[in-house]
């Protein structure tokens, strides 16, 4: 099961498990949409209709997908959108708007999914999360909030399940050349002058990328598809050169000030018995 797979890396991925002959359940959030998924692979494709937002229809649809099928046995997390806009910027509705779907939706599939796996005492949860789940950047910092939501939830949910036979792993893309720089983007209705020179800059770097990304699509897929077949997956996999530099370049800074102020960190414990 891959939710929306109309386009970016659920449609790659869709793509390429049909190539190897999987079965595939994708949501998207049209009919037009839903005929066109069913059509790539007669018998084998099958397209959902689903707002993942919408709790009772993602349980009803998994429901659905269980009782016509084997069985659930790799969920792909993939729906979701990205908010461009300084923190400040940001309305309280669009914070809601963009948290309902990349954290809220995400755990619904999730909690819809696990009983089913839980009672085969096996089963795959793949979430797309991305370097900006690891890494903050101006004008991103909503999104990032939810990507860096769902790695908290999803690290946690990874300890839960492992005895269970269910693995998670978190897929971290860096720059890909998905529709995530247009259609998959929505821009905060307010613009503050004073952050041009922080968020207005980011936009017009976001904007001037749009199209160029160093990340190939179906390369990501298989690359998930790998991941998916491991009998030990990686709880994180970062996907592209520049998610791997912008990672390591954090964690090298972060190391170091940790190091810098371990004294006063430290300092807050009560004296050793």
């Amino acid at each position: 099961m891959i939710t929306g797979v109309s386009s970016g890396f659920g449609r790659a991925l869709a793509i390429a498990a049909l190539a190897l002959g999987d079965k595939v359940a994708g949501t998207v959030r049209t009919e037009e949409a839903r005929e066109a998924f069913a059509e790539l692979a007669p018998g084998r494709s099958f397209g959902m209709l689903l707002d993942v937002t919408d709790e009772a229809a993602v349980h009803a649809t998994v429901s659905a997908i269980e009782a016509s099928s084997e069985g659930i046995d790799i969920l792909v997390n993939n729906a979701g959108y990205g908010l461009v806009g300084g923190v400040e910027e940001a309305s309280m509705a669009e914070i809601r708007a963009q948290f309902e779907v990349n954290v809220f939706g995400a755990v619904a599939v999730m909690q819809a999914v696990l009983p089913f796996m839980r009672a085969r005492r096996a089963g795959r949860i793949l979430n797309i999360t991305s370097v900006s789940g690891l890494v903050g950047w101006p004008s991103l910092g909503i999104y990032s909030g939810s990507k860096f939501a769902l790695e908290g939830i999803c690290e946690t949910l990874a300890m839960e399940v492992e005895p269970l036979g269910i693995k998670v792993t978190m897929i971290e893309p860096g720059g890909f050349r998905t529709e995530f720089a247009q259609g998959s983007r929505a821009q905060t209705a307010r613009i503050i002058d004073d952050y041009d020179g922080t968020v207005g800059q980011s936009r017009r770097i976001l904007a001037g990328h749009a199209g160029r990304e160093i990340g190939d699509p179906a390369k990501a897929a298989q690359a998930i598809l790998t991941v998916a077949s491991q009998a030990s997956p990686p709880l994180r996999l970062l996907l592209g050169a520049d998610a791997i530099g912008y990672t390591t370049h954090k964690l090298a800074k972060q190391s170091a000030e940790i190091a810098a102020w371990e004294a006063l960190s430290v300092s807050t414990d009560f004296p050793a018995s």
